[in-house]
């Protein structure tokens, strides 16, 4: 593996890392603490600055509550199972206009992420 793909990696597992404490409404110093590492350092990994050490991303691993794939790695099947069975946790007190909602909007998203982007005329 490449220096240049290292770098992308960490950049997309910080991301994740990211998106994780964001969605669990934990604040840099508060994953920080848990993980048993400075603040620079989580921001660091963040952004992808930096590449962690296995006792880091284990640190961070159990102080999010989240499984390694995936942090590490979102195409393999059972990473798509997980993120299958939180859908389904998102929509599971929903009533059924709202989820007819819901769907209506993921199928847009879904199209327009698989359609080349189209130049716009203003």
């Amino acid at each position: 593996m490449s220096g240049d793909q290292r770098a992308e990696e960490a950049i997309e597992i910080g991301k994740r890392i990211r998106e994780f404490r964001v969605k669990k409404n934990m604040s840099q110093a508060a994953l920080a603490e848990k993980a048993n590492v400075s603040l620079s350092q989580i921001s660091d990994i963040e952004r992808g600055k930096t590449s962690m050490r296995l006792t880091t991303f284990i640190g961070i691993v159990e102080a999010l509550q989240v499984s390694a794939d995936v942090l590490l790695r979102t195409d393999i099947p059972e990473v798509n199972t997980l993120y299958k069975s939180e859908f389904a946790e998102v929509l599971a007190d929903c009533t059924p206009s709202e989820i007819d909602s819901i769907l209506k909007i993921v199928k847009e998203v879904k199209r327009s992420m698989h359609n080349p982007k189209q130049e716009s005329y203003y």
